[in-house]
């Protein structure tokens, strides 16, 4: 193995705080508060798009009620398998919460193609019957913010702790994240069209960690 080689292997750990160290850096002086600085900064370590330090908005206590919910055991509601497989399971279940996707459900699908709608917004009425305070975390579709809105704007759920909103794309998009910004719950929106799974994973992630005091910088 060349020096160079040997130069690569780093502990996964400290490559995660030389990440966050040169993420630091090249961010530079902001008018953050500490919070949302780690929420941020974990969701650029995810895409390594500084785009987001400006694009990601956040309700007045959005992270404030998020980690409150998960200290208190809430679960996760996801609208993909991959957001899902992102989520750190061990601590979210340390406080006794789960992560849940419905959008692969057999049920699901079929009630989707009798009606003539998206699996995504099936998917959240199905979420809409969980009992217990929820997360939501939308990183793909934007039905399921569409769907959301219809279902609390029809008083068929009940208000959640928080609303993850960062699907991406180029379709409706925009739109249905605008429409959450409009929305009673507290909320962490990633405007414009960018987002995706890993993002709403690495937003869920950071308020874990903030939940349990890993910093992990």
């Amino acid at each position: 193995m060349s020096s160079w080689d040997q130069g690569m292997l780093v502990a996964p750990r400290e490559i995660e705080r030389q990440s966050f160290k040169i993420i630091g850096e090249e961010l530079g002086p902001h008018a953050m508060d500490p919070l949302t600085e780690l929420v941020v900064k974990r969701v650029i370590h995810a895409t390594a798009d500084f785009d987001f330090a400006r694009t990601l908005v956040f309700s007045p206590h959005a992270i404030e009620s998020g980690v409150e919910a998960l200290r208190g055991g809430a679960s996760v509601v996801t609208d993909t398998t991959m957001a899902a497989a992102g989520i750190n399971k061990r601590v979210l279940g340390g406080f006794g919460g789960q992560v849940h996707t419905f959008v692969a459900d057999p049920q699901v699908a079929a009630e989707a193609r009798e009606r003539g709608v998206t699996r995504s917004m099936v998917s959240m009425e199905h979420a809409a019957r969980l009992e217990g305070p929820l997360v939501f975390a939308i990183g793909n579709a934007p039905t399921a913010l569409v769907a959301l809105h219809e279902l609390l704007e029809a008083g068929r759920m009940e208000l959640p702790e928080l609303i993850v909103a960062v699907p991406v794309g180029f379709v409706n998009v925009v739109e249905s994240k605008e429409l959450v910004l409009g929305m009673a719950p507290e909320h962490i929106v990633a405007r414009g069209r960018k987002g995706g799974s890993g993002v709403a994973a690495a937003i869920c992630n950071a308020l874990l960690y903030i939940a349990s005091n890993d910093r992990r910088e």
